[in-house]
């Protein structure tokens, strides 16, 4: 499925490929890789509040910020919530990055080998092969409770929201 109209990179239109997933709708599992290269799954977070922070590449000055941003609040939430950033870049790069940017509090993960999550979440960039600037949260049974797709791509999300979206279902 593709989808046009939704999203620019730039000020040029880009099309999604997959699904739109909206509040209400389950969240569709995925399998991307840690910066060890081990495959990471949706489901290995059940019972949790998860965030999710999707990202170009960490090596743009809005990734950065917003990976910062994100690794931040997520000291604060507690552990019923975990913090994902998912980006196309490699394992390698996300270490690299976790490494010097002093990334503690959240798990940056990779996914550059099937781009099962851009997929099943509807945010892959079919011309660049990147993900679309997004956040989705996902509740404790495994539901989208709020979901936002950054219309231009190099603009930032609305951190307040998405944070508040998390700590009104914790627990």
């Amino acid at each position: 499925m593709e989808r046009t109209g939704i999203v620019t990179m730039k000020g040029n239109p880009v099309t999604l490929v997959g699904p739109e997933i909206k509040p209400g709708d389950a969240a569709p599992d995925f399998t991307v890789l840690d910066g060890k290269l081990r495959p990471v799954t949706l489901k290995e977070h059940a019972g949790k509040v998860v965030i999710l922070s999707v990202a170009p590449s960490l090596d743009t000055p809005v990734c950065d910020l917003q990976a910062h941003r994100f690794n931040d609040e997520a000291a604060a939430l507690g552990s019923g919530v975990a913090v994902l950033n998912i980006s196309m870049d490699l394992p390698f790069a996300i270490n690299r990055f976790c490494l010097t940017g002093n990334i503690e509090n959240m798990q940056v993960l990779s996914d550059h080998r099937d781009a099962s999550f851009g997929t099943s979440w509807g945010v892959l960039i079919k011309e660049l092969r990147l993900l679309a600037r997004a956040v989705f949260v996902v509740d404790g049974s495994g539901t989208v409770r709020y979901a936002e797709i950054v219309p231009e791509v190099t603009n930032h999300p609305d951190y307040d929201k998405a944070i508040q979206a998390a700590r009104s279902l914790v627990v």
